[in-house]
């Protein structure tokens, strides 16, 4: 160890726990990208998932209260007429985008919205000749 790391270490002493290793994947990930919380154990318990039906456009505001409270929907819009379940869809995307989020088609009329602190994995495919 050299003098210049020896008074380094004095000014601004690091332990070995608060060293952190990148993965391979972790260093490819941007600054923008990367969770805000690194502490795994912090992750909430109580997440909720809310599913909605709405019958009228004004119904997609309480959806967008539902994802700014950190809660998972699950939107079904079969019953909007199809000029309404568009814009529907446009103005959830926007929230999610807002909240840094995902929406992900899950079926035919059929979205699901989550904010940014819950995670969804996996891929639903709808063309039958991908498989």
């Amino acid at each position: 160890m050299s003098f210049k790391d020896k008074l380094k270490n004095f000014i601004n002493p690091v332990e070995e726990d608060e060293v952190l290793e990148l993965s391979v994947e972790e260093a490819r990930i941007s600054e923008y990208e990367k969770p805000k919380n690194r502490n795994i154990s912090k992750i909430p318990t109580d997440t909720k998932m809310v599913l909605f039906e709405p019958r009228s456009f004004d119904e997609a505001e309480e959806v967008a209260r539902h994802l700014k409270g950190k809660r998972a929907a699950v939107v079904n819009l079969h019953r909007l007429p199809r000029e309404y379940s568009q814009r529907s869809i446009d103005f959830l995307t926007g929230v999610v985008f807002a909240l840094d989020g995902t929406i992900q088609k899950i079926g035919h009329n059929v979205i699901l919205c989550t904010p940014q602190d819950i995670g969804v994995s996996g891929e639903i495919r709808f063309d039958a000749e991908e498989e």
